[in-house]
């Protein structure tokens, strides 16, 4: 007796769909495992953020009694006149005739008589010549102390040297300035006219006791022989300083 299979019992029947599927479930572990991504755990940090919500305070208000504005001035009302005056718009114009400047040639010129001036009767004027000063270090002739001779240098040298003794010898200290203390250095600046006179002294110091002191030995120069530039006697500037000090 000859045995027969049973189509419904046969196991490689359906092997191709049983094939496919388990491929197809191979190749999506396949895939799950490619896409799979690690990290390292050192490397991660958590952050957490936390906001706080912000209370607004409620500002109170305060009403401050502040006086109400002054009430508007009255408007002004104008008074009206007691006694209205009508005054009449007319007014008559006089016409003012303006009379033509023009000359004819039929005119008559008078001749003008000019009166001739003699040469006696010109009063002359005299020229004054103004007073100029010229500084002591560019001065031709300097002014030359009662004493000095010699060059322009040494002229020079002498009237410093000469007004520096002269203040040596002269000099007295103030004695309200020794009981006070007060010293310091006074500048003197006077000038030696075209007379040789020493005129417009001038003192800038600490006091006024030390500036009339040296206001005082500067007035006590001799009379000096002027400073000339071209032949001319002309007033020259000087300046000197006048230290007061106190000795210990």
């Amino acid at each position: 007796m000859r045995l027969k299979k049973n189509p419904k019992i046969d196991v490689g029947r359906n092997s191709t769909i049983y094939f496919l599927i388990g491929l197809n479930i191979m190749l999506l572990f396949a895939w799950k495992a490619i896409e799979y991504k690690t990290y390292d755990k050192g490397l991660v940090e958590e952050e957490i953020v936390d906001i706080e919500q912000e209370l607004e305070e409620d500002i109170p208000i305060i009403n401050i009694n502040t006086p109400p504005p002054p009430p508007p001035p009255p408007p002004v009302v104008l008074a009206a006149p007691e006694e209205i005056i009508v005054v009449d718009d007319k007014v008559d114009v006089v016409e003012t005739l303006i009379e033509s400047s023009e000359t004819s040639q039929e005119e008559y010129v008078e001749e003008r008589v000019v009166d001739v001036v003699k040469a006696e009767d010109v009063e002359v004027v005299e020229e004054i010549e103004e007073e100029t000063e010229v500084p002591f270090a560019i001065v031709e002739s300097v002014p030359v102390f009662p004493g000095c001779t010699g060059t322009k240098e040494q002229l020079k040298k002498c009237f410093n040297d000469k007004v520096l003794e002269h203040i040596k010898k002269t000099f007295k200290y103030p004695s309200n300035a020794q009981d006070l203390g007060i010293q310091g250095r006074v500048y003197v600046m006077f000038i030696v006219d075209a007379n040789g006179n020493v005129v417009n002294i001038k003192t800038r110091g600490p006091d006024k006791s030390l500036e009339k002191e040296a206001n005082r030995i500067i007035s006590e120069l001799p009379k000096m022989t002027p400073g000339r530039q071209r032949d001319r006697a002309v007033s020259v500037p000087y300046s000197i300083p006048i230290m007061f000090k106190l000795q210990d």
